[in-house]
């Protein structure tokens, strides 16, 4: 990035242009050296496998139950409910990416119990989950799962996060604006103070809640100190106060002058970007020493341009003197700001999405395209300003300088409207975690008096599968069965699935090429015919992935 700027000005603001130039570039290169050594990991950790497994049956409690996910995890809050009703709230032991669980022998009784559990990843969002097996027998009345997913409490995360992102982006960017790209210049002052003052009370506000999410907790608890000691615990708790220290030097920024507060204002737009790439799914994804400088070019990119949109479009509109050279170095820098934008997000996408029909089949992909759907008229809107008006704007045409301010607003608007669509990314796990979890087993139990099965089909997703069962008798015994037939049924399906399973000698049937053409809540029947005279079926639920 030696070469300039080419210029849509001359003199002076061409000059400001190229010192632009090398400022951004050293913004970027700073945050890539800084984040680029980082380890490899993850992101969003999925549960794949339970021992015991879901729907299992045993005869005594085991002495530990052991989780294993998709990336290693921070033990949050670990619950086991008792068939008889009651709780006991246990510790766990992490291992990389394995969770032992200690099981409280000594008060067992026969029945279903369910292991309820709440991790937290390196992406800084919690996970919460539960399995569920029987000792003996399964209860008449089995335990219920707690409530996951408090759709008050997400509106509330949501809300937090889409106001931070607007304290970031046009506070802490308005305040960079003001001083490097309209130094002097005091029009938007007011808005970019407010949107400042807006995002310090979020930060503090969105690391509550996350500590609230963390722990699976409702609204009331919001004060405690367990709720912000386990905010603490996630890497969320980096990028709250690296955004709260970025979102301060912008308010300071704001009340200063000349080199401090170009300082400041410099120190705000890295934090800005550094606040992103701290946590979050692109962030966490691997390999880290990419996704975390491509989040770092990503965050600190749209602060520049969204920050500049509400000073540029006051000053506008009030024929600012400054408003002409203010516009001529926004109009020089963004070209490349954009470039580097698009680059960062390209890169981002494949590493999140993998498969472009992930697009259309996850909740990721289908909000990422309302995302894109959003920036292309941004874009263009952008490119209809940057060669349509800039010029006749700085020269002081009323008519051009009118059309400027307006198109600015929508700008500015489309603008909110993608980071409102941004902060939903929160609740939706990338594709490639979803692919993670698809290629695991998906598995049940089913236990009645005449036989019961472990029932596996590998790989858990929609497609070309192969299933494997275990039969034995109602009381654990072998079970030598004439013939083992499969049946599965789902609604969307265009006809019943049945084939016949055969026996390879390893102690379990198994039917290969399986073609299960749709994912969801399927109905597995196992018909087994034990002698001429004697057949059971045994018919469980199992949910398959996209």
């Amino acid at each position: 990035m030696g070469a300039r700027f080419p210029s849509l000005v001359r003199g002076g603001i061409a000059g400001d242009g190229a010192r632009l130039e090398t400022l951004l570039a050293r913004i970027l290169l700073a945050g890539m050296i800084f984040f680029g050594g980082t380890l490899v990991a993850a992101a969003h950790a999925s549960l794949l496998r339970a021992v015991p497994a879901e729907g299992t049956v045993v005869q005594l409690l085991p002495p530990q139950a052991t989780l294993t996910f998709s990336e290693p995890v921070t033990a949050l809050v670990i619950e086991l409910l008792r068939p008889d009703g009651s709780s006991a709230r246990l510790v766990g032991n992490v291992s990389g990416a394995s969770l032992t669980v200690a099981l409280p022998a000594n008060d067992a009784v026969n029945g279903t119990y369910l292991l309820s559990w709440r991790v937290v990843s390196d992406d800084g969002h919690p996970v919460g989950g539960f399995s569920r097996f029987s000792v003996g027998s399964p209860s008449a009345t089995p335990p219920q799962p707690p409530e996951l997913n408090d759709p008050t409490l997400r509106a509330a995360l949501w809300a937090a996060k889409f106001t931070l992102y607007l304290g970031l982006f046009l506070g802490a960017g308005g305040a960079f604006a003001l001083a490097w790209l309209a130094p002097g210049n005091r029009h938007g002052m007011v808005a970019v103070t407010a949107f400042t003052a807006l995002g310090l009370v979020a930060a503090p506000i969105s690391f509550g809640l996350q500590g609230l999410d963390a722990l699976g907790a409702p609204l009331g608890l919001f004060g405690q100190p367990v709720t912000w000691q386990a905010a603490a615990a996630t890497s969320y708790a980096y990028t709250a106060a690296v955004a709260f220290m970025a979102l301060a030097f912008a308010l300071l920024a704001l009340a200063s002058e000349g080199a401090l507060a170009r300082g400041l204002a410099l120190a705000a737009l890295a934090g800005t970007g550094a606040a992103l790439a701290a946590s979050g799914h692109a962030s966490a994804a691997a390999p880290q020493w990419l996704t975390r400088p491509m989040v770092f070019i990503h965050g600190a990119g749209i602060a520049f341009w969204a920050g500049a949109l509400v000073p540029l479009c006051l000053a506008s509109r009030r024929h600012a003197p400054e408003a002409g050279a203010a516009l001529g170095r926004f109009s020089t820098a963004i070209p490349y700001v954009v470039a580097a934008l698009i680059a960062a997000g390209v890169v981002l996408a494949v590493v999140q999405v993998e498969d472009v029909r992930a697009l259309w089949q996850t909740a990721y992909g289908r909000l990422l395209l309302v995302k894109l759907a959003l920036v292309v008229p941004l874009l263009l809107l952008a490119a209809a300003n940057r060669w349509k008006l800039t010029k006749p704007s700085m020269t002081g045409q009323p008519q051009a300088q009118r059309l400027m301010s307006r198109n600015i607003i929508v700008e500015t608007l489309i603008m909110a409207a993608i980071l409102a669509v941004v902060a939903g990314f929160r609740f939706t796990p990338p594709p490639r975690v979803l692919a993670i979890e698809a290629a695991e087993p998906a598995t049940f139990h089913v236990h009645t008096p005449e036989a019961m099965a472990d029932f596996s089909l590998t790989p858990g997703r929609a497609g070309v599968v192969s299933a494997s069962m275990v039969i034995m008798t109602g009381d654990f015994g072998p079970l030598d069965a004439r013939s083992v037939t499969l049946r599965m049924d789902h609604a969307e399906a265009a006809a019943p699935i049945s084939a016949g399973a055969y026996k390879p000698g390893d102690g379990t049937w198994r039917v290969d090429g399986l073609e299960v053409p749709v994912a969801g809540t399927w109905t597995a029947s196992i018909d087994v015919e034990i002698s001429e005279t004697q057949r059971v079926t045994l018919t469980s639920e199992i949910t398959i992935r996209p």
